[in-house]
Parts: structure tokens; sequence; C-alpha cells
């Protein structure tokens, strides 16, 4: 989990949930944050990287389902939805998909708050951050955003450093394609693989001892891309 307040991503277009639970999560340690839809949901949490996520099904600009399936290509901590649909199906449907627990709406905070404890106690160890992650002479410091080559900024775009960044959340492993368009561009864009190559290619540029030769960013053909660790 994060080095210091455990970080919740809250999704839910109602007002008055964040309204509450803002400040209960923020009273019992947590670093919430606030996504008003799917989209900005799937960013935060590529971005953001959160501990733990509450989804809710019922989104103004695609169903919370949906929302589900794409971060799970992507992201493997706990999601809790929360919902006022109890129908039985649903939520075994929602828990198929992927989610770890479902809590109906109306809720009570104390029950949603024991839920999310249980779940990052499980999580604990099994997505632990290795702080600033050394690879060759160029280091990636998540925490402060900034990535180094001995004691010089290696300075990135927005998109550039959002694509190393989620390449180094899982260094060592393949990303595909699909997972770094949404994580980046959003949903929309998830089978824009040219925007991908360009973007590989820019930050070989600035990362690369040989750019031709690629060492840190591995492609994987017709799959996705490797940052090796």
């Amino acid at each position: 989990m994060s080095a210091a307040r455990p970080r919740i991503l809250v999704i839910d277009d109602e007002p008055q949930i964040h309204r509450f639970l803002s400040p209960a999560l923020d009273a019992a340690g947590y670093e919430p944050k606030r996504a008003d839809g799917g989209q900005e949901g799937l960013r935060g949490i590529a971005l953001w990287g959160p501990d733990a996520v509450v989804l809710d099904l019922g989104l103004p600009d695609m169903d919370g389902k949906d929302v589900l399936i794409r971060a799970r290509e992507f992201y493997a901590r706990p999601i809790i939805i929360l919902s006022a649909r109890d129908r039985e199906a649903e939520k075994i449907e929602a828990l198929d998909l992927g989610a770890d627990d479902y809590v109906e709406k109306p809720f009570g905070v104390g029950e949603l708050l024991a839920r999310l404890r249980a779940h990052l106690r499980q999580a604990v160890g099994r997505h632990e951050p290795a702080g600033p992650l050394k690879i060759g002479d160029v280091v990636i410091d998540l925490d402060r955003r900034l990535v180094t080559r001995g004691d010089a900024a290696i300075r990135l775009t927005p998109k550039e450093y959002e694509v190393l960044a989620h390449l180094a959340r899982d260094a060592g492993k393949v990303i595909g394609h699909g997972a770094l368009l949404t994580a980046v561009w959003g949903a929309a864009h998830k089978n824009d693989t040219q925007y991908l190559r360009v973007l590989i290619g820019q930050l070989r540029q600035k990362l690369e001892v040989d750019p031709a030769h690629p060492h840190l960013i591995e492609t994987e053909p017709g799959v996705g891309y490797r940052l090796n660790g």
C-alpha cells in the first residue's frame, strides 16, 4: 500500500455520496479521491494508483460493470462495488467480473469501512511498492513524479510520464496495448495503437542509451510493452 495513508478512489456520480463518504474516509485514516464518471474513474485508477476503489454501477457515461472489466485489465487491487442494484444476479455478475465485494445502497459507513479494512489487509504484501525504481542509470520515483539520470532530471511530457509510470508500477510484466491506451488516452482509444507506438518511440529517445536497440522498454510483438526492472 501507499507509504502514507491508503488511497481510496470513489467512483460515483451522486454528490451526496461524496459529501459524507469523503470525510468519513479521511477521519478513518484514508486519503479519498473523487471521480464522477467511468472515464474519469479509469484515468484515476491508472494515474493515481489507489490502494482500493469503491465503484458505483450506475454511472452517467458508462455502466459500472464496463468500468470493472476495463479496470481489471491493468489493476489488481481491491474493488468494492457500491450500488442500489440489489438483485442477486447483479451481485454475482459483478463478483464474477472481478469485484472483491458488493455493498448495497443505502449502506452504513461503518460496514463499508470494515470491508475496506479487510480487503486492504488481504492485499498487504501483494502490491507493496519498492520505492524509486532504478533501471541502469535511470531512476523512476513515482512518489515524486520524477525521472532522473544521475543528477539530471529527464524532461517528459505528461503523457510520456503517464505511460512510463504505468509500466513502472508493474515493472518486469508485459502490459497490453489496450490497458496502456485506456489508462492514458481513455477507453475510447483502446485500439489506437499508433498513439502508443509513437509515444514509446519518444520515450526510448529520451531513456535508452541506444534507441535503435532498446533495453529499458521492451516490445512484446502483438501484445504490449515491458519495462525491464
